[in-house]
């Protein structure tokens, strides 16, 4: 069953998917349906889940279920990572590349190499209060809280 993401119970669990290139609104455009089609027919053990799926930033895909409802199993999981996937294949963008790390700079999402990120903080591009776009955030409550956050308020922490 689909569910409005801003209508989700704040203990949704999220899913997080950062592509390696902003996506065109063309793109966008044709995503949406596609992921409120995934939503409305995402399943766990042939029971509907109340999921909602977004785009945000046009560059962070987020696949999101409300577990107090129904959680979502190991096969359902599968079948998620399935459909990012096939997004990929269809629109040719990365959805995996977790060597990537995305920032708030002037209004824009800015991505930076794992392998750069000490150099960055060096030279002060990057710094503690930079917002960072932690994929790790897993449920609804806490990305509509801190999303995007200081980077000394994640395991970015130590850079500082």
């Amino acid at each position: 069953m689909y569910i409005p993401f801003d209508q989700l119970p704040p203990q949704s669990r999220l899913w997080i998917y950062q592509s390696n290139r902003p996506l065109t609104e063309a793109e966008v455009a044709e995503i949406k349906p596609l992921l409120e089609r995934f939503a409305t027919e995402w399943s766990s053990h042939g029971k509907g889940l109340q999921a909602s799926a977004e785009l945000l930033h046009n560059q962070f895909l987020v696949l999101a279920n409300n577990e107090s409802a129904t959680s979502a199993s190991g096969c359902s999981i599968d079948a998620s990572v399935r459909f990012v996937r096939e997004l990929e294949e269809r629109f040719k963008v990365s959805f995996f590349d977790r060597t990537r790390l995305a920032f708030l700079k002037d209004g824009k999402v800015q991505t930076v190499g794992m392998q750069e990120l000490k150099q960055k903080v060096a030279a002060g591009e990057i710094d503690e209060n930079t917002l960072y776009f932690d994929t790790l955030v897993n449920n609804y409550g806490e990305l509509q809280a801190r999303w995007p956050r200081p980077a000394r308020n994640s395991w970015l922490s130590r850079y500082f």
